[in-house]
């Protein structure tokens, strides 16, 4: 498929998605968006692929978040209902809900939507110009309510929430908004290094792990292991010694 804002290639069973407007930084129009979605939800069903990454073209801006101009000019001509008529409210959920995990390649800022969607995503691994700026309360707003707790925990999720402040890469890395932090040098090659890392383990057990992941959120510890059982049990069996560890067998005998 041709996309006009985003470009979109696959590397060892990796799919990567790139926002592609850098002379904006990247903001994310509804066509943005609406490619970001099809892209990603196409991945997710390529049984080729076993891990799926999000970055931005150029070296300033993941993305400068939704855009500005875009969004003054719909205020103008549509009512918040014919705007709400025009997309998908579900599409910030549905990135969070993929079965493949995701990775976003943070190279650069990540504000308002882009925050917002970086906090959908199971991973990140950040540079030294990634930032990160939850802005929907500076201007009368409210997202990632259900995202960002679950990256960081309460306390500095409403830390961050409530006062739309700006987070610097060594912050994030520290408070666990990154899970690396490498110089932009070395951004691909250590995002790619998890990324088919993910995608060399047995596609099944992967998206098993994340279903899990998802569905206990909330849940108590019984609850979470009754699920795992079930799944194990139901689902999918786990691999016996034979297939899980052929490469020990073979070169430690077989017993």
């Amino acid at each position: 498929m041709t996309y006009q804002h985003i470009l979109v290639e696959q590397e060892d069973g990796v799919g990567i998605v790139t926002l592609n407007r850098p002379e904006v930084l990247n903001a994310m129009n509804r066509a943005l968006v609406r490619e970001l979605s099809e892209a990603v939800t196409a991945l997710d069903a390529d049984d080729g692929i076993g891990c799926i990454v999000i970055t931005g073209s150029g070296e300033k801006a993941f993305s400068a978040g939704g855009d500005i101009h875009e969004q003054r000019a719909d205020d103008k001509k549509y009512t918040p209902e014919q705007l709400d008529a025009m997309g998908n409210p579900r599409r910030s959920y549905e990135m969070a809900a993929t079965r493949k995990p995701t990775i976003g390649m943070m190279n650069g800022l990540a504000y308002g939507g882009a925050a917002v969607l970086s906090s959908s995503l199971d991973m990140r691994i950040g540079c030294e110009a990634t930032k990160f700026r939850f802005l929907a309360a500076a201007y009368g707003r409210i997202n990632s309510t259900w995202t960002l707790p679950n990256q960081v925990g309460w306390p500095i999720a409403k830390e961050l929430l409530f006062s739309a402040r700006v987070v610097e890469a060594e912050e994030a890395y520290r408070i666990g908004l990154l899970n690396h932090l490498v110089p932009r040098a070395e951004l691909r090659a250590k995002t790619m290094w998890l990324a088919k890392m993910i995608a060399a383990n047995h596609r099944g057990a992967v998206v098993g792990i994340k279903g899990l992941l998802l569905e206990q959120l909330g849940e108590n510890l019984e609850a979470q292991f009754d699920r795992e059982k079930h799944f194990t049990t139901h689902v999918m069996r786990g691999a016996k010694a034979e297939d899980a560890f052929p490469e020990f067998i073979a070169k430690h005998g077989r017993g």
